[in-house]
């Protein structure tokens, strides 16, 4: 029988520059941000005045129940939307400031997505799901499929590198998902309920992968209701009808 082959989490292709241990600035600064959604009818406000500083390095889990708040946070810190009020500043750009353009290049250049449901491309192999943000990075094809090969195999993907997501298991899924915010070599990697639909034996490897890209010098930020996962964070940010609690 085939030995598994082990996740190798080394150090990110050349790209970003790691922070040392006495350079650690922040990487999101949020002051008193607010996001109100205007239905129509009435105005629904989501973050009611939030404060948070995460810096370079950093492993932090926001934690609230559904209905808090964390996912509308999750969404601002993802650059995939805009404060209604307050500042976000992420690696010191003004995403407030930001038009649709300015925020997809931010989000390409700057995070990689870790999602519950992987969203991975169906019947599209593990190379080319690992290697299409790159294409908006403007990398050529030769260059982004070395890149997917390298990152797969750091992750222990070695063997399943032309498999499509249906011919692998969750834990493998969540790797290639893994993968795919890494090829970018972003600052920070932004994980929303990362093994939510694991068991708990591929829940723990994601953790483990978390922690390794951790070591390695990456910020992360993880999303969850789960206390128990909130723990193998280094710091948690609980989040409370709109605001921060503790």
């Amino acid at each position: 029988m085939t030995a598994v082959q082990q996740p190798n989490i080394q150090a990110p292709v050349p790209g970003w520059p790691l922070p040392t241990p006495t350079q650690r600035p922040p990487i999101i600064e949020i002051q008193g941000v607010t996001r109100v959604y205007d239905t129509g009818r009435l105005q629904v406000k989501a973050l009611a005045g939030v404060d948070i500083r995460v810096d370079e390095g950093e492993f932090v889990a926001i934690v609230g129940p559904s209905g808090s708040g964390k996912s509308t946070l999750m969404n601002l810190i993802g650059c995939l939307d805009r404060p209604s009020g307050g500042t976000y500043r992420l690696a010191g750009t003004d995403v407030g400031s930001l038009d649709d353009d300015g925020l997809a290049e931010l989000r390409s250049q700057r995070i990689g997505f870790v999602f519950q449901s992987y969203n991975l491309l169906p019947r599209t192999n593990a190379i080319d799901n690992v290697a299409a943000p790159l294409m908006y990075q403007g990398v050529s094809a030769g260059e982004r499929r070395k890149r997917a090969i390298e990152a797969l195999q750091r992750l222990g993907l070695g063997e399943r590198l032309d498999h499509e997501p249906t011919e692998l298991s969750g834990g493998q899924q969540q790797r290639v998902a893994v993968a795919r915010a890494i090829v970018t070599n972003p600052a920070l990697i932004l994980a929303d309920e990362p093994t939510g639909n694991l068991d708990t034996r591929s829940g723990t490897e994601v953790m483990a992968l978390l922690h390794e890209l951790h070591r390695s010098g990456r910020t992360i930020v993880l999303i969850t209701h789960e206390a128990e996962v909130a723990a193998a964070a280094d710091r948690q940010i609980h989040i409370r009808d709109g605001l921060v609690a503790a």
